[in-house]
């Protein structure tokens, strides 16, 4: 055991690392996406995809909007909706996931006020006329009369925007102030809402809000069942309306036995409403639990519910949903089932969850049991597969896999309950993986070996540097991320024909020697080969680089900005002017010793190389020095850059966006910023198909920066565009046929 203490150290502080996210004392991004993955995974997998004709989306869809008019529709016409759907139809329940903030005076009525208290003052014709019919032109007093005595639900929002305002009215908490004290619970707080006018909300039967919640990566997963707001406590519109059918019991929080929990846990496990018990996590929210896609429920459109096109069966007894799936209204969001998916039928799962009890249990505890489940094998780990053969370690680690990959479906099938994989299965596979690589690359090489390989292949400025700690390093292919770069000088047939060949092996010596120093020494980038004028260059190995990518872009800054002062010194001479292209992409790679038996380099290739060198051949395109691919931008905080296109390389068939560096925050003039952001303007225009805006945007730009050829190659673009519109479906993507 004592030989292998360095790799327990080292495995057991790869525990510590996972178990820290684990137990929430910070957070590791990545893992919370791979958790989301498995959890979203899982749910897919698993979900019943069965329609359920209990529940209908009365549905604002184009057909009504095209027969009804935009919304918001008149009142007089949502109580003549109300009016159908219990008089004609028998509906059980009605809930709106649509808000009505503002008075409806579309009738004229305040007009005609207007008149009765001034220029017809002294009419008593009309002041008698206009008193007979104001309760027919009070279309908000008509809605609110048909909610009346009727089990109709009024949704609402809440906000946190900066300067939250407080619209219309919200109904009185479902929780008051104080229910909670003590306890350390996760409550979803809010500054602001939307609410619905008083005189409606005083005759609806409730309200709830609809606000999901949204995960980091922008997916809805659960919708909070009680928030807080002024320290009380409001219901969102699908308990409100379960509430709503049971006669309206007390919520009444489920906190488990003191007997059976540590005195200072204080999780707020599940809510109590009438018969049903609503698990909730340690957001007070409920997991949804999606059915299947987009129309798990029956939709209606509103607009043949109002022309009575509707077969009476298809709503009688039904609980329903009034919200859109018009793509204008913008009630869209993107869940695990779809990336485009109705806000309305988010609910609509909820509701058809309680009613099945199909939601599944994230109780707060279940962290405990990760740290736990997470210190057990991590020790075990840590401790037995540096002692066992690669060929046991590799059963032993497959078998902790496969094991806490059945706890977890076995739980989630069994008991209904979220238990969480990510941690556990990365920390089992990085504590594998370092002991393998610990085994083979440290144990397995000396300092001296490694020297001699690596002083074969890379830059003799990094061996001494590599060979401070060789264990760190070795010239097997790995995939890696990395940046790229491709240079290449335009025209170069044209000016080996105006040199003498002396001439020519000067100019050329020269500007790659120059270019050299400038990735090598300035910007710690490795260079790979020279292919002609051309150059290939890496940065982020053998030497790790948190920074490849802003090392990478710098540099290319740095050439662009260096061939002026080559072409000051050319031109003295007489030769010709040197104009080059640059690519730079980042991206996952393979980088190691790579070739045939004859002849071998330390290089690197894969997808990211290729997109790279792509990029320096569009450079003469779009008519700028430098392209750099979406990845490398990304990676970049502190340079300006400008976005030129979406693109589909040769043999690719997922766009790409590029950008041109412009470069750092620190010294890009603000008439340029002014520039950039008018650009992107045209740019969404564009893409919009906005014709008109993108070229009177470009007119401007072009007198702003006459040089830029940017500018021309888009108006030409217009111009064909509206000679041959793009096909249907276009998204603005240019699609190169060539390399």
């Amino acid at each position: 055991m004592k030989q292998h203490i360095v790799r327990i150290v080292l495995g057991l502080l790869v525990s510590l690392l996972f178990l820290g996210h684990a137990a929430r004392l910070y957070e590791i991004g990545f893992i919370t996406q791979v958790d989301n993955i498995i959890y979203d995974a899982r749910l897919v997998v698993t979900m019943p995809r069965t329609v359920d004709e209990r529940i209908v989306i009365l549905d604002i869809d184009e057909k009504s909007l095209q027969e009804l008019g935009h919304w918001p529709w008149p009142r007089d016409l949502m109580a003549r909706l109300i009016d159908k759907l219990f008089d004609k139809y028998g509906i059980a329940i009605v809930g709106f996931d649509v808000v009505f903030a503002e008075a409806d005076y579309s009738s004229g009525i305040r007009t005609l006020e207007q008149f009765a208290q001034k220029e017809l003052k002294e009419v008593p014709a009309f002041q008698q006329a206009f008193e007979q019919m104001r309760s027919k032109l009070d279309y908000d007093g008509l809605f609110a009369q048909s909610l009346k005595g009727r089990p109709v639900v009024l949704g609402y929002y809440l906000n946190n925007e900066a300067g939250a305002k407080r619209i219309a009215a919200i109904p009185e908490p479902v929780l008051p102030k104080g229910t909670f004290s003590g306890r350390n619970i996760g409550f979803t707080v809010w500054d602001g809402y939307g609410g619905n006018l008083p005189q409606l909300l005083k005759t609806a039967a409730a309200a709830g809000h609809f606000n999901p919640y949204t995960d980091p990566d922008g997916i809805v997963r659960r919708v909070p069942m009680l928030v807080e707001f002024d320290g009380a406590y409001y219901e969102a519109l699908s308990l409100a309306m379960m509430r709503t059918l049971l006669g309206f019991p007390k919520v009444e929080p489920g906190f488990p036995p003191d007997r059976f929990v540590h005195r200072g846990y204080s999780g707020l496990e599940w809510l109590k409403v009438g018969p049903l018990v609503i698990p909730v996590d340690d957001t007070v929210s409920a997991l949804v639990p999606y059915r299947g896609s987009k129309s798990s429920f029956p939709y209606i459109s509103l607009a043949d519910v109002l022309a009575e096109r509707v077969p009476a069966e298809k709503l009688k007894g039904k609980i329903a949903l009034v919200g859109t799936t018009a793509a204008g209204l913008q009630d869209l969001r993107s869940t695990p089932v779809a990336s485009v998916y109705p806000g309305v039928e988010v609910h609509a799962n909820v509701i058809s969850g309680m009613l099945d009890g199909r939601i599944k249990q994230r109780p707060p505890y279940m962290l405990g049991a990760e740290v736990i489940l997470l210190v057990v094998s991590g020790v075990a780990l840590s401790i037995l597969v540096p002692m066992l053969s690669a060929l046991w370690a590799t059963a032993v680690s497959a078998g902790a896999l496969a094991a806490g990959v059945g706890l977890s479906v076995a739980v989630w099938t069994q008991i209904h309950t979220v238990l969480p994989m990510a941690t556990g299965l990365l920390t089992i596979i990085t504590l594998y993986t370092l002991n393998m690589a610990y085994g083979y690359f440290v144990e397995s090489r000396s300092k001296r070996q490694f020297t001699e390989l690596f002083g074969q292949y890379v830059p003799p400025e990094l061996v001494d540097k590599m060979a401070e700690d060789p264990g760190k390093y070795n010239m097997e292919p790995r995939a890696v991320e990395l940046t790229i770069l491709f240079s290449d000088v335009r025209g170069f047939t044209s000016i080996s024909e105006a040199l003498k060949p002396e001439e020519l092996r000067e100019y050329i010596n020269e500007y790659l020697t120059t270019m050299s120093q400038i990735i090598r020494g300035g910007h710690h980038g490795t260079l790979d080969k020279y292919i002609g004028d051309a150059i290939m260059a890496f940065w982020g190995a053998p030497v790790d680089d948190a920074q490849h990518a802003r090392n990478g872009v710098l540099a290319g800054l740095s050439m662009q900005k260096e061939c002026k002062v080559l072409n000051d010194k050319f031109v003295a001479r007489g030769w010709p002017k040197l104009k080059i292209g640059v690519g730079l992409n980042s991206g996952n790679v393979r980088v190691g010793d790579m070739g045939s038996q004859i002849r071998r380099a330390y290089t690197v290739m894969g997808d990211a190389v290729n997109i790279a060198s792509r990029l320096e051949g569009r450079t003469k395109t779009y008519g700028v020095g430098i392209l750099v691919g979406e990845a490398t931008r990304n990676a970049v905080k502190d340079i300006v850059f400008r976005e030129v296109d979406r693109i589909k390389v040769k043999g690719k068939d997922v766009a790409i966006t590029i950008f041109e560096p412009i470069g750092p925050d620190s010294e890009v003039e603000r008439k340029v910023l002014e520039e950039l952001k008018l650009w992107q303007q045209t740019l969404r225009a564009y893409r919009a198909q906005q014709w008109d805006a993108v070229e009177l945007n470009l007119l401007n730009l072009q007198r702003i920066n006459p040089e830029c050829e940017l500018y021309h190659l888009y108006a030409d673009r217009v111009t064909e565009f509206r000679r041959n519109p793009p096909p249907a479906g276009w998204t603005g993507v240019t699609v190169f046929a060539e390399k």
